[in-house]
C-alpha cells in the first residue's frame, strides 16, 4: 500500500523515545477499553446476587461481550479502510462509554445481554488500529519494547479492577461502579478526539481474498492456537476466578476480589522484562518457555487449597504478559505492515470469542454439575498440549527474530 499525504506521524525509522507520549496515551486508552469489559469479572457476584442469576447466566454475558468483540474486529478493518486508525480508535473508545453504560442500566437478563453484545461490538475495532498505529511509529527493533510498553494496559487492569471494584463497592453499588468506568471511556475518547497523535492512514478491510490467504497460514494458526489458550489462561480465568474463590473456597468477596487484585501486581514489571526477553532472546523461544509455566500452573490451580491456591493465584497470571509482546511482534512481521491489522484481527477475534467467552461460559457450566477448579484444571491440561504446536518450529522472516 503507497504512502499517504496524511500520514504525518509516521515515522519506520524513530526510536522509541519520541514515541513514548503517543505510545502512553493509546496504552491508556487500551486500559479502559479492556478494564470496561474485565470489570465485570469482580462485580459478577454482586450482579449474581442482585439479579438472581446462576453460575451459568453470568458465565453467558461474557460469551456476549466474546461475540460482538469478534464481530467488530473482523469488521473493524472496514472502519480503518474508510476512514483511517486513528478515527476508529475514536469510535471504538466512545463506543464503549455508551454501552458501558446502558449494562449499568439494565434490569434484566436480557438487557444484560444485549449490553454485553454491545460492549464487545465497540470494543473489537480498537487493537487492530492501536497495534498498527503503534508498529508505525517505531523501528522494527524497538517494536517488542514499545508492544510490551501498551501490553502493560491489560496487566494493569488485572490489578486495578479488583481493588477498584473492591474498594468502590464499599459504598456504592456495581452499577455506579460500571458507569464510572463507561464515563472515564467516553472523557478518554473525546480527549484523544482533541489531542491524540498517530494513526493517520488507513488499513486494510477484510476480503474473501485475504482470509483465503491467511487461512492457508498453517504457521498463523498454530500461533492463533496457543495465543488462544493463553489468553483463556489469563482473562477465561480471571473473569470466573471471583467466582471460584468465593464458591469453592468460601473466600469473601472483598477479600476474594482483593488476592485477584494484589496475584496481578507481579505481572506489572514482567511485561516489560518480557518485550525486552523476546527482542533479546527471540520470540520463539519466549513464547514457549511462558506457555509451558502457565499450563502447569493452571494445572495445579483448579484442584489447591491454602498456601498452594494462594502461591499459584499469584503465579498463574504473572507470566502471561511476557507472551503477549512476544506473540503480537510475531503476528505483526509474518506479512506486510499494511495487513497487519488483519492477521491481529483473525488471532484476536478468534481468541476472544474461545477464551473470554466460551471458556467462562464452559467453567461455569461446569461449576453446575461439578466445580471451578474442574474446568480451570482442564484448560491447564490443554495449554501443557498446546507445547506440540511449537514443537515444527514458526518459519517466519527472519526479521521477526523468531531463530
Amino acid at each position: 500500500m503507497a504512502a499517504e499525504p496524511a500520514r504525518p506521524d509516521y515515522n519506520p525509522e524513530g526510536g522509541l523515545g519520541q514515541a513514548v507520549p503517543a505510545l502512553l496515551f493509546l496504552t491508556s486508552i487500551f486500559f479502559l477499553n479492556f478494564a470496561t469489559r474485565m470489570v465485570l469479572a469482580p462485580l459478577m457476584p454482586a450482579m449474581e446476587h442482585a439479579l438472581g442469576m446462576g453460575h451459568a447466566e453470568a458465565g453467558s454475558l461474557f460469551l456476549c461481550v466474546a461475540a460482538g468483540y469478534c464481530l467488530s474486529m473482523l469488521g473493524g478493518g472496514y472502519l480503518a479502510a474508510r476512514l483511517d486508525h486513528r478515527r476508529t480508535i475514536i469510535i471504538s473508545i466512545l463506543a464503549v462509554g455508551l454501552a458501558s453504560l446502558a449494562l449499568a442500566a439494565g434490569q434484566s437478563l436480557a438487557w444484560l445481554r444485549a449490553s454485553a453484545f454491545l460492549l464487545g461490538l465497540g470494543a473489537g475495532p480498537y487493537l487492530p488500529s492501536g497495534l498498527a498505529t503503534i508498529a508505525s511509529l517505531v523501528n522494527p527493533r524497538y517494536l517488542g519494547r514499545a508492544v510490551s510498553v501498551h501490553e502493560l494496559a491489560p496487566t494493569i487492569t488485572f490489578v486495578v479492577v479488583p481493588l477498584a471494584a473492591a474498594a468502590l463497592m464499599t459504598w456504592f453499588s456495581w452499577r455506579v461502579v460500571l458507569a464510572s468506568f463507561g464515563t472515564a471511556s467516553l472523557l478518554a475518547g473525546l480527549v484523544f478526539w482533541a489531542f491524540g497523535k498517530g494513526g493517520r492512514f488507513k488499513g486494510e478491510a477484510l476480503s474473501l481474498g485475504s482470509i483465503r490467504q491467511e487461512a492457508l497460514s498453517l504457521p498463523l494458526w498454530r500461533l492463533t492456537g496457543v495465543f488462544t489458550l493463553i489468553l483463556s489462561s489469563s482473562a477465561g480465568v480471571f473473569a470466573m476466578l471471583p467466582l471460584f474463590l468465593v464458591n469453592d473456597h468460601h473466600l469473601p468477596l472483598p477479600e476474594a476480589n482483593l488476592l485477584v487484585g494484589m496475584s496481578r501486581l507481579v505481572g506489572i514489571p514482567l511485561v516489560l522484562v518480557g518485550g525486552w526477553v523476546a527482542d533479546r532472546l527471540g520470540l520463539l523461544k519466549t513464547m514457549l518457555a511462558v506457555t509451558a509455566v502457565i499450563g502447569a500452573a493452571t494445572l495445579g490451580l483448579g484442584f489447591s487449597h491454602g498456601w498452594v491456591l494462594t502461591v499459584l493465584v499469584f503465579i498463574q497470571p504473572a507470566l502471561a504478559g511476557c507472551f503477549f509482546p512476544a506473540a503480537f511482534a510475531a503476528l505483526a512481521y509474518i506479512g506486510p505492515l499494511e495487513t497487519s491489522n488483519l492477521r491481529i484481527s483473525i488471532t484476536v477475534a478468534f481468541a476472544i470469542t474461545v477464551g473470554f467467552g466460551l471458556v467462562p461460559a464452559g467453567i461455569g457450566a461446569l461449576a453446575e454439575v461439578s466445580s471451578f477448579g474442574v474446568g480451570i484444571s482442564a484448560l491447564g491440561g490443554m495449554l501443557l498440549l498446546s507445547l506440540l504446536l511449537f514443537l515444527p518450529g514458526l518459519p517466519m522472516r527472519e526479521r521477526a527474530g523468531l531463530h
